[in-house]
């Protein structure tokens, strides 16, 4: 059973999609929300969780004070499952979007996204995944924290060049890939 880990809704259980998705296990999203609260990125924040399936990872940051989620899901009946979870839930600030992740992350916004989480099906082509990243470059905050999640057998996910990569965490047959802007360096004349 899937279920909310922490926060207004910690322990509240989740539908899940009957097919077509693999939810993030409870122990590799308790890492993920560890993380994120380290870095300090999760309170009153915009969170966009793409490939979001039932929904947990972005419940799951609402849950945890974000301000505002959007939950994007390609496939009618996960994103149906996924509007269940946000009523049954009752978080306040979460909406979903029937759309594909790669079109919805070339959105532009007025508002830049503070946490991205990218949960593509493992047979998900890497060239799709690094066209996906690319897209968000002007969409994201330059503090934000990008987390993708990929088998373990897959390669490392490209990023952009104006990304760096924070850190990578293995469990299991999940690898975690946390990214964040460079921040351009300040220019310092030569004496």
């Amino acid at each position: 059973m899937t279920r909310i880990v922490a926060g207004t809704a910690g322990g509240r259980a989740l539908k899940v999609p009957p097919k077509g998705t693999r939810p993030t296990s409870e122990r590799v999203r308790e890492a993920i929300f560890s993380r994120l609260d380290h870095y300090d990125v999760l309170e009153d924040t915009r969170v966009l969780d793409l490939f979001a399936g039932s929904g947990a990872l972005g419940l799951e940051a609402a849950s945890r004070g974000a301000a505002a989620v959007v939950l994007v899901e390609a496939h009618r009946v996960a994103a149906s499952v996924c509007e269940a979870n946000v009523r049954a839930l009752g978080l306040l600030g979460v909406s979903v979007v029937v759309d594909r992740a790669e079109h919805y992350a070339a959105r532009p916004v007025s508002t830049p996204w503070d946490v991205v989480f990218l949960d593509p099906p493992y047979d998900f082509s890497e060239e799709a995944l690094q066209e996906t990243l690319h897209a968000l470059v002007p969409n994201v905050d330059e503090h934000a924290v990008i987390v993708v999640e990929r088998s373990s057998r897959s390669p490392k996910p490209v990023h952009p060049p104006s990304w760096r990569l924070i850190t990578e965490r293995n469990y299991g047959d999940t690898t975690l890939y946390y990214f964040e802007p460079e921040l351009p360096q300040p220019y310092v004349p030569s004496p």
